[in-house]
């Protein structure tokens, strides 16, 4: 927690919405002030948990029966869940920030089953359980349609068994990589999962069928009987639960505080949340609040040292601008964030997307430096010009001082200020553009110019392109 020597301030609210949420504004920071860290806290995972999932459309669960042109109706169906999704990991702070982590633990991949009422049931799920309860999370994940279809759980019968699940299981979603289990328990596994291979229609509800499930003695992890899909997760628990703990809450430090683990952190933090996690029945509520209350969430060694994902970049601009966007922006969002290498919906393969350093190459940095630019410069041809200068007056309370802005707008969106004056003074001349430097040294220039939206454009274009906003 913040103390004396680390003091309670706006750069730790900014960082706290940065990597729980997808930033805020600064009004939204500045409520946060009067709070205690554990207080702010606590109200962030306290309202996530609260939250509750978004409407089911009407075509939530329909089968293939139910569409009148499905070929048309299901690519806008998806087209349509996929800009909700935007909006909520954009407005929903933790619980969007937690949907977004889940759907890249539990992954599936929409192209594999392309089929919009399994991917409105499947985020669904991921909602319903982010802040819930991860035993009843992995129960009911491995038995969702999406699920069951893109790890060939559907292939999964008596007389074929399909191993695919049950290594996932295993090796992604609870123990990780060849830690506790052996090919036989993955076997063993796998025909405990048989009998999801049946729909009452085509692209409803799957559902099991003990005329495919395979009956016989299994062994799995010492345990024997005739052990079904329930059977399984208990045995994994009470087997392996403070495993299971110890790898989920790895996985939660990395994304939420640093990449860099090491024997230290494990003894420190790990194993505590891992005990908290198994005490608490594994809820997670509890665990993200002693991870989130943590030294080292606030220690100034894990604030600016995680790289942005392309959803942190565009949906944190927006957020910590509050600039307009729309149906149709929220599409060119998603768009150029996949061609950046985050493609909702889409992780590249069953291990998701790999995060931090991954995310930067030479071609994705140059395209998250034209999306930035695309959308600051819409805003200035379209209408908006003017909440560009409403933003540098909002955080600057009006000032004339080209320096003072330039510097005050910086800081609003980088985890820490720049490396030297000189980064400033090169920002500070790209904000000043072309006006005569006599107007700047006699107090008649001010954010009420002409020539002040465009200023404005021309530097929240030049700090995108910083190294430093790449970071949070």
């Amino acid at each position: 927690m913040p103390s004396a020597q680390n003091p309670w301030n706006v750069s730790k609210i900014k960082h706290v919405y940065r990597r729980l949420g997808f930033s805020a504004s600064q009004d939204t920071v500045d409520l946060a002030l009067p709070m205690s860290p554990g207080q702010f806290i606590d109200s962030l995972v306290d309202a996530a948990f609260a939250l509750p999932p978004t409407a089911a459309p009407p075509w939530g669960y329909w089968a293939l029966g139910d569409f009148t042109d499905y070929e048309t109706e299901n690519e806008q169906f998806i087209f349509d869940w996929r800009i909700q999704a935007g909006n909520d990991f954009m407005t929903e702070d933790l619980r969007g920030r937690l949907t977004s982590f889940w759907m890249n633990h539990f992954v599936t991949e929409l192209e594999v089953y392309f089929y919009a009422p399994y991917l409105f049931q499947y985020y669904n799920t991921v909602q319903t359980h982010a802040l819930g309860n991860f035993k009843t999370f992995v129960h009911d994940i491995g038995i969702s349609n999406a699920m069951l279809l893109y790890l060939n759980g559907y292939e999964n019968t008596n007389v074929n068994p399909n191993e695919n699940y049950a290594r996932e299981l295993y090796e992604l979603f609870t123990l990780g990589e060849g830690n506790g289990y052996s090919q036989t328990d993955i076997i063993e596994t796998s025909r405990a999962l048989t009998g999801y291979n049946h729909w009452t229609e085509f692209g409803g509800q799957i559902y099991f069928d003990v005329s495919t499930h395979d009956t016989g003695l299994k062994s799995i992890f010492g345990q024997d009987g005739n052990w079904g899909y329930s059977d399984v997760i208990d045995i994994l628990f009470q087997e392996h639960g403070l495993d299971v703990c110890k790898f989920i809450c790895t996985k939660l430090y990395k994304y939420f505080v640093s990449p860099s683990v090491d024997a230290l952190i494990i003894q420190d933090i790990i194993e505590p949340l891992a005990q908290t996690m198994v005490a608490n029945n594994y809820e997670l509520v509890p665990v993200l609040k002693q991870l989130f209350k943590s030294e080292h969430f606030f220690d100034e060694r894990a604030i600016g040292v995680v790289i942005k994902s392309p959803f942190d970049t565009i949906f944190g601009f927006v957020n910590e601008t509050e600039f307009f966007y729309d149906t149709s922006i929220m599409d060119a969002f998603l768009y150029y964030s996949g061609l950046m290498g985050q493609e909702i919906f889409n992780p590249p393969d069953v291990a998701g997307w790999q995060r931090d350093e991954e995310w930067i190459n030479t071609s994705t940095l140059t395209g998250r430096w034209e999306l930035m630019e695309l959308y600051v410069t819409y805003l200035f041809g379209n209408g908006y010009e003017l909440t560009l200068t409403d933003l540098a007056k909002a955080l600057t309370n009006n000032s004339n001082d080209p320096y003072y802005i330039t510097q005050v707008l910086v800081d609003h969106f980088v985890p820490k200020q720049l490396y030297t004056i000189t980064d400033y003074d090169i920002a500070t001349d790209i904000f000043k553009w072309d006006v005569p430097q006599n107007y700047y040294d006699n107090g008649t220039w001010n954010l009420d110019w002409s020539t002040a939206p465009y200023q404005v454009t021309l530097l929240l274009n030049h700090i995108a392109r910083m190294p430093e906003f790449q970071l949070k």
